[in-house]
């Protein structure tokens, strides 16, 4: 056989192959769904992210007609659940449900991982956060950011954290390294034990969502910054941590809760599903939920989820980067 006619040979096998492979393909997306969904968050249950895993699955139930169930993997920060879902098979039947900062800073936190979070997952969508509450008890006469500041510079304090590579956990390492400040973090499983330890008095300092933190405010427990560029829709004279001049990165960033499927998936299913949950953004029950949580935005879908994996993730990595932070 000629050297042509053996290239020839080979195209022809190839094309013939990548043309049967189409209708496969295709084959499979006419059937989805044929079986349940299962969306893996990597918190407890009771905090913001699972309450949006669960408002997600019951609209693709009622839009797919199959059942979509949720279970809660937390701890390793939130590496459990990337871990239990980039070991599934690429076939769209199995969603993380997890904090930005998990498939984002989670990559420089750690330096050892069983997977690599730059190609291993692909976004769905990525439901905003709203402004975060920082709250600290009123016995510490802390009345804004600033005085909290001076008072964390001469006292060992602790920090509540709903997870690794959170929030909470990056602005706990700015105090510490940029603004001279003695803070411990504490890192819980999900936002629900961080706010009971907070208010029984174990932390000094927590961060997380509006609603979460109403468990304990009013209660001996005063807000006194709110994360992000605006204020809080339900704390409206409360400054944000910019208003107060923290100027550090963090203050002007905003993370979200991030539902992603592993790579490979088909494309059509990431876009069915984003579809889905752009759709229910005006549903009375998204709307409630987002009122809930002070939460003034909703989802753009897949491909405003594309744009924070582009231009905010390179941000958040490295600022963790800049401060040194690892975790392993």
């Amino acid at each position: 056989m000629t050297e042509f006619k053996r290239r020839s040979l080979i195209a022809a096998v190839g094309a013939s192959a990548a043309l049967s492979a189409v209708p496969r393909a295709l084959s499979q997306i006419a059937n989805y769904p044929n079986r349940p969904i299962r969306i893996v968050i990597g918190f407890a249950p009771g905090g913001l992210t699972d309450a949006y895993g669960r408002l997600f699955a019951d609209q693709i139930a009622a839009k797919l007609g199959q059942p979509c169930v949720v279970e809660n993997r937390p701890g390793a920060g939130g590496n459990i659940a990337i871990d239990s879902v980039v070991r599934a098979p690429a076939d769209g039947y199995t969603i993380l449900g997890t904090t930005t900062g998990a498939v984002w800073q989670n990559r420089v936190l750690y330096r050892k991982l069983p997977f690599d979070l730059a190609k291993d997952i692909d976004p769905v969508c990525v439901f905003p956060s709203g402004p975060l509450v920082v709250v600290v008890p009123e016995r510490l006469g802390a009345r804004n950011w600033d005085e909290f500041v001076a008072w964390s510079r001469k006292n060992q304090s602790t920090m509540g954290s709903y997870a690794p590579a959170s929030y909470p956990h990056v602005l706990a390492e700015t105090l510490n390294k940029r603004l001279g400040a003695n803070m411990q973090v504490v890192h819980y499983k999900g936002e629900a034990p961080m706010w009971v330890d907070m208010g029984s008095g174990q932390l000094q300092v927590a961060v997380g969502s509006y609603q979460a933190a109403t468990t304990v405010m009013n209660k001996g427990f005063r807000a006194i910054a709110v994360t992000g560029a605006s204020r809080s829709p339900k704390l409206p004279d409360t400054p944000t941590l910019l208003e107060q001049g923290l100027k550090a990165p963090i203050a002007a960033l905003e993370g979200g809760l991030a539902f992603s499927m592993r790579s490979g998936t088909p494309l059509e299913i990431l876009e069915m599903l984003s579809r889905i949950a752009v759709e229910g953004n005006e549903t009375p029950r998204a709307k409630a939920l987002r009122e809930s949580f002070a939460i003034p935005t909703a989802t753009g879908g897949r491909a405003e989820a594309l744009r924070m994996w582009k231009e905010d993730a390179p941000i958040w990595i490295k600022e963790v980067e800049a401060l040194g932070v690892k975790l392993d």
